[in-house]
């Protein structure tokens, strides 16, 4: 750098040429000279490492960007099977509510339709009464007719008539006795299928049979008494069992953990009364829970470390205080707990490859970790045994089953509760697969209760038919003698004594008329009798509905009391269900019973149903969360996969959609746009820019040519071509893509992918890819050298009209004159350009220096002297180096002469001479 700034050599090029000079008798190929001796490369070093360098920023910006929408493509069907498992939810809630709110509902319908009933019954009521009044009054005018009549009959000689009239009479009602007596028993017997008696002996049989069956029926109804008993209470206990599910199940729900609520209760019961939280006093179990991979032996695990995991860590610092808490109340149950005064060491024993501890995730933020740590290894460093033989072989052991050894030969296999069943699992601070056995365990009892509701149901009609039984064989049994049943010897003594009245009144035309008239009246008084007995039959048969109806009114009522106004709120919903479940049918208060049952059976169907969809869209969301946690680990380090997280996964889901993802976008597209597609645009445009240069260049060059008679009237030009290489082309047309559209190009997501895309390809190759760097590096030095753009060639021209008299693509195929001439004429304007020379001007500061060695003088001598006149005309400094035989051509074009000569081989001698001194001795020498 010293030396080119000294004699004024701008670049490296100019002395890589001076050193060409000193053997070059031959251009070779022209397009590899042109590149390598008159174009100056341009350094893409720089360029591309910032091309890199911004890449590198963008490729982080695009990776959040896939990261983000691929968190968002996960996250969107777990957000929106969460939206329908709490519509299903709340679609179950209401279900379960409208079931609760069934008996009040059916019961306000029952009173609404009594109501109804009532005021229509009234108005029968007052009916009768109008009737009964008018045919009392017309009873009264036909009695007061009556005896009248009877006094003009006896004035007649009627008394005989009138005796017999009367003992017909007296006759005809003990019949008319006897024989509704006789009808009602006929009644009662069809009522129970058997075949009235018609004799005395017949009757009897009867009637002894029918104490028989009297028995009989009051046994069946006290059997089936006892049975509704028992189902009452077994009922009872399953509703009681089912209470306190629900209720275990809903303090579930507002905890994650499996700790059941009457353990919780006692802790709530004490953090209230002394004043500290449920954190500060965590149950053990609440910290523990089996790892994913070792699920086979949760079971197991979960019966042993049951007890222990119910048991409560009380801080140092609370225990007095707890202490006597415990000491001074009836807590209602057992509590275990264990004072931690040292929570930091976690120093563990060692323990058994196959340690039950090892299958346990203890809770890691918790700040009893290390104490719950130190006392599993102490307590259960039991060796979980997949075979007999090694559960036979150590000393502390478990099997999968549930069996466990101790020290001492002990064993012990507890199997009163199955070893899956999750409902008694305590373990883990997620609750969603308990919350689920438990809620299938309710559905379970829901069932129950609807099966013995039903059972107690037909039961208690099997019984109301049963009392109606017993009600018919006990009315049965006041009919005591067939005697008062029996009515057709009076039927005959009636027809004696008719015989003989109807004798006497023939004797009288008077008498006859007036009893004809008698006759008729009575007819009409009993006519209206039956009628006013009929009406007043009527009135007390409606008294009696009112009295009742008002009854089951009233009993009917007492449901209705205490109804909540959420409760209430159901009604419109239960209508409308009810016109889907019964289709509509007209209800009637006989039918309320079993309109209330039947649609109790179908809304639990329904809430069965939806169950089994919560359960399976649970297990689906528990497959999308522990697979979205499997893939994103850090972002879901606080997120349970559990059915109460739904909140947080929607929390992501919306920071993702509202913040992250934008934010995301817009860095990316930021960086894209801005700095590398800006990048790759100067980039394009210093290349570019490079290549004008290089044409600029020519252009000098061929200045310096046309000056050059190459041929007598003929001049030499470089021509620039543009290089067909593909890898060239493509580079090209890719860098073009780059920057495509970067001004006014869509901002859209499409867009900024396809560009990022068109950038990557290309940086990659820059950066070299994975099994193909040295390619990639040859292909980065070859398309972004933008002198390989270019092919040349020399043209050879008439001065005259500027026509082609030869084309040159190289110096291939010439002879060696030509050779050799096309050489120094390209090497002369070479020369002229990398030295800064001007054709035929004289500057006195430039380095103009030229060494030809002895290839020079291997040439022809019209080649050498036409190389010799072109050094001249660019008055270049030339210090040849020739054997002697060559002297005569180059002696014309020098100032002085250096003669070397080495006698022995080994040393050299110098001798300097002027021309003119050469030219004398030569002379001297020869003369």
């Amino acid at each position: 750098a010293w030396f080119r700034r000294r004699f004024g050599i701008n670049n490296e090029q100019a002395l890589d040429l001076f050193h060409q000079t000193v053997s070059l008798k031959s251009v070779g190929n022209l397009t590899d000279f042109v590149r390598s001796h008159m174009l100056e490369p341009f350094d893409v070093g720089p360029r591309i490492t910032a091309l890199i360098n911004h890449f590198d920023d963008l490729n982080r910006a695009h990776e959040a960007v896939l990261k983000a929408k691929q968190q968002l493509e996960m996250l969107e069907p777990i957000a929106a099977d969460f939206d329908i498992l709490y519509e299903i939810q709340l679609s179950v809630e209401k279900l379960r509510s409208c079931r609760d709110a069934l008996r009040p509902w059916f019961a306000s319908l029952k009173v609404d339709l009594l109501d109804k009933r009532l005021l229509s019954l009234d108005n029968d009521l007052k009916r009768h009464q109008a009737a009964i009044e008018r045919m009392e009054e017309q009873r009264g005018s036909q009695q007061e007719k009556e005896r009248e009549l009877r006094r003009s009959i006896a004035e007649n000689g009627g008394d005989r008539i009138q005796s017999i009239a009367a003992e017909i009479k007296n006759k005809q009602e003990e019949l008319e006795r006897r024989r509704q007596r006789a009808r009602r028993y006929n009644e009662l017997a069809c009522a129970l299928g058997e075949q009235p008696a018609m004799g005395e002996e017949e009757f009897i049989t009867q009637r002894a049979r029918n104490k028989e069956l009297y028995k009989e029926a009051l046994d069946s109804e006290n059997l089936l008494q006892n049975e509704i008993t028992e189902k009452g209470v077994a009922l009872s206990r399953v509703q009681n069992h089912y209470d306190e599910l629900k209720a275990e199940i809903r303090g579930l729900k507002a905890r994650r953990s499996n700790i059941n609520e009457k353990q919780v209760s006692i802790r709530l019961s004490m953090g209230k009364s002394l004043n500290i939280s449920e954190e500060e006093m965590p149950f053990i179990g609440e910290l523990i829970q089996v790892r994913e991979e070792e699920q086979g032996w949760e079971g197991a695990i979960e019966r042993l470390l049951h007890g222990f995991g119910l048991s409560l860590l009380v801080p140092d610092k609370h225990y007095a205080p707890v202490a006597e808490f415990v000491d001074e109340t009836h807590l209602k149950g057992k509590l275990v707990y264990f004072r931690v005064r040292d929570t930091g060491s976690r120093e563990l024993s060692s323990l058994h490859p196959d340690s039950l501890v090892r299958k346990l995730q203890v809770k890691p933020d918790s700040p009893f970790c290390g104490w719950i740590e130190r006392e599993l290894s102490r307590r259960f460093d039991l060796a979980c045994c997949k075979t007999q033989e090694q559960f036979q072989r150590e000393s502390r052991a478990i099997t999968s089953a549930g069996q466990i050894k101790i020290p001492g030969g002990q064993h012990e296999k507890d199997d009163r509760h199955r070893l899956d069943d999750r409902t008694r699992y305590i373990l883990g601070w997620s609750n969603a697969q308990k919350i689920a056995a438990l809620e299938e365990r309710a559905g379970h009892h829901e069932r129950n209760i609807s099966a013995l509701a039903g059972d107690i149901s037909g039961l208690q009609k099997k019984q109301s038919s049963l009392r109606d039984r017993i009600e018919t064989l006990s009315k049965l049994d006041e009919y005591s003698s067939f005697r008062d049943m029996d009515w057709n010897p009076l039927a005959l003594q009636i027809a004696k004594l008719e015989h003989e009245k109807n004798g006497l009144e023939t004797a009288s035309d008077i008498l006859k008329t007036l009893a004809l008239q008698l006759t008729s009246l009575e007819k009409e008084l009993k006519e209206t009798e039956e009628q006013l007995d009929q009406r007043k039959d009527s009135r007390s048969k409606t008294e009696q509905k009112i009295i009742a109806t008002n009854e089951l009114k009233t009993q009917v009522q007492t449901l209705l009391t205490n109804i909540s106004e959420e409760t209430r709120s159901l009604y419109k919903d239960l209508e409308t269900m009810r016109e889907e479940a019964s289709d509509n049918l007209l209800l009637t208060v006989e039918s309320c019973d079993n309109g209330e049952r039947d649609m109790r059976e179908w809304l639990q169907n329904k809430i069965d149903a939806e169950d089994r969809k919560i359960s399976r869209l649970g297990e689906k969301l528990t497959r999308e969360m522990t697979e979205y946690r499997k893939e994103w680990p850090l972002e879901t380090r606080e997120v349970d996969v559990s059915l109460n997280a739904g909140h947080e996964y929607r929390a992501m889901l919306d920071k993702l959609k509202a913040d992250d993802l934008p934010r995301f976008e817009e860095r990316f597209k930021e960086l894209l746009n801005v700095n590398t597609i800006r990048e790759v645009a100067n980039f394009q445009s210093q290349i570019n820019r490079e290549r004008e240069t290089i044409r600029d260049r020519i252009a000098r060059i061929n200045r310096s040519l046309t000056e050059i008679d190459y041929n007598n009237g003929r001049y030499i030009s470089l021509e620039a071509q543009m290089n067909l290489d593909a890898d060239i082309r493509e580079f090209q047309k890719e860098l073009r893509t780059c920057t495509e559209g970067a001004l006014t190009g869509s901002g859209d997501a499409q867009y900024s992918e396809a560009k990022f895309l068109q950038v990557k390809k290309i940086i990659e190759r820059f950066r070299g890819r994975e099994e193909y760097s040295d390619m990639d590096r040859r292909w980065t030095a070859k398309v972004t050298d933008v002198r390989n753009w270019f092919v040349f060639a020399a043209s050879e021209r008439w001065r005259e009209d500027d026509s082609e008299y030869e084309h040159y693509a190289d110096s291939g195929g010439k002879s060696g004159g030509q050779k050799e001439k096309l050489a120094y004429t390209v090497l002369a304007a070479s020369l002229a350009y990398q030295f800064g020379l001007e054709w035929g001007a004289v500057r006195s500061r430039s380095f103009r220096f030229v060494v030809i060695d002895e290839a020079f003088g291997r040439g022809s001598d019209e080649s050498a002297e036409y190389g010799l006149r072109l050094f001249e005309k660019l008055n270049l400094q030339l210090l040849i180096v020739t054997p002697l035989q060559k002297i005569h051509i180059i002696e014309p074009f020098v100032s002085g002469v250096g003669f070397v000569h080495s006698n022995d081989g080994r040393n050299s001698v110098l001798r300097n001479l002027t021309i003119e001194e050469y030219r004398a001795e030569k002379q001297r020498i020869t003369g």
